[in-house]
C-alpha cells in the first residue's frame, strides 16, 4: 500500500498545431483539444525487496564523481534497514524503481559502520571551507553528545518541486513517532547533503562555440551557485551554517561542456551542505510548504 495518499500531477500537453496545411476536416480541428497526462505519485516506506538497485542509483547521481570514494551497497543497505522511516517516491507501484527518497541517518549511532565513518571524514575535510560550517567541524571532531542527522535526498532531475514539502512532513512526523517510541532518533542537529553548480566557460576551442551573449557588466568569473533542489535555499535561511565544496574525484577535461545548463557555459557541479539545529527544523519544514505551494 501506498505510505501516504497518492497526488496527482496533472500536466495539459497540448496538441501541436499542424501549420498551415492543416485540413479542414480533420477530426480532431478543435481548440479545446488537447493531450492530458495524469501522473499518480505514491510515497512508500523503502522496501529492501524491491528498492535497493533504484535507491543506489539515486544515492551514486547525489554524490556524484566522489560516488566512488564510497561503498553505496553499505550505505543503501543501511538506508534500507530503517523500514518506517524515509520515504520513496514511485509512479507505477511499489514494485517499480523509485524516482526520489528522502531519508535520515544518525551519525553517531552507526559511528562503527565503515560507510558512516567514511562520510565522516568526508564530511569533516570539506566543511572548513566554509567559515559559517566551521560549528559542523566540531561536531564532527570534538567530543560531544551532539545527534547528527544526515539527511539524504535525491530525485530524478524531471521530477516535479511538489513532491518535496510531502516528503519532507512525513519525515518530520516519522521521527516525532521514532522519539516517541525511544528510538535513537532525538537528533540536536540535521545536516543536508545536496548538490549545487556553478556555470563555466566552455573549454572548446573558439571555433567550436556559439556567439557569446555574455550580459553588460558580468564579469564572466562563474561564481553564482545555483541549486538543483530549490528548496535548499530555503533552508538557509533556518540554518546555523551552510556551504558548497569542490568534489574531491577528478573529471575528464570538457566535462562541465557535457553538462550544459546554458548554450554557452557548461556546468560544474559541487557538493553543498545545510547544517539545521533541531529546533529549527520544524520551521524550515514548513516553509518548505509555504515555498512549494507559491508562498514565500
Amino acid at each position: 500500500m501506498a505510505k501516504r495518499k497518492s497526488q496527482k500531477d496533472p500536466e495539459d500537453l497540448p496538441d501541436a498545431p499542424d501549420g498551415k496545411n492543416k485540413r479542414k476536416n480533420d477530426d480532431s480541428d478543435s481548440d479545446e483539444d488537447m493531450d492530458m497526462l495524469n501522473v499518480d505519485f505514491e510515497w512508500f516506506d523503502p522496501n529492501p525487496a524491491v528498492d535497493f538497485h533504484g535507491l543506489k542509483t539515486l544515492l551514486r547521481q547525489l554524490f556524484d564523481v566522489d560516488a566512488q570514494l564510497f561503498n553505496l551497497s553499505e550505505l543503501t543497505d543501511l538506508i534500507l534497514s530503517q523500514k518506517l522511516l524515509g520515504s520513496t517516491v514511485k509512479c507505477d507501484g511499489e514494485e517499480s524503481d523509485p524516482y526520489s527518497f528522502l531519508t535520515v541517518l544518525n551519525l553517531e549511532t552507526h559511528k562503527d559502520k565503515q560507510v558512516i565513518q567514511d562520510l565522516s571524514a568526508y564530511l569533516t575535510r570539506h566543511c572548513t571551507s566554509t567559515p559559517s560550517l566551521m560549528p559542523l567541524h566540531t561536531l564532527l571532531t570534538a567530543p560531544t553528545t551532539a545527534q547528527i542527522g544526515l539527511i539524504l535526498t535525491e530525485r530524478f532531475i524531471n521530477m516535479p518541486h511538489e513532491i518535496v514539502a510531502p516528503s519532507y512532513k512525513m519525515l518530520q512526523e516519522e521521527i516525532q513517532w521514532a522519539v516517541d517510541e525511544k528510538e535513537p532518533y532525538a537528533f540536536t542537529h540535521y545536516l543536508v547533503l545536496s548538490k549545487a553548480y556553478q556555470e563555466v566557460e566552455s573549454s572548446l576551442p573558439a571555433a567550436e562555440q556559439p556567439p557569446s551573449k555574455k550580459k553588460k557588466g558580468s564579469k564572466g568569473d562563474g561564481e553564482e551557485t545555483f541549486y538543483f533542489h530549490p528548496e535548499d535555499e530555503v533552508l538557509h535561511r533556518f540554518a546555523l551554517g551552510w556551504g558548497n565544496y569542490e568534489f574531491e574525484s577528478p573529471v575528464d577535461e570538457g566535462a562541465s561542456d557535457a553538462k550544459r545548463a546554458f548554450q554557452e557555459l557548461g556546468v560544474k557541479p559541487m557538493g553543498h551542505l545545510v547544517l539545521i539545529e533541531a529546533e529549527k527544523f520544524a520551521g524550515a519544514v514548513s516553509a518548505i510548504e509555504s515555498f512549494m505551494s507559491g508562498g514565500q
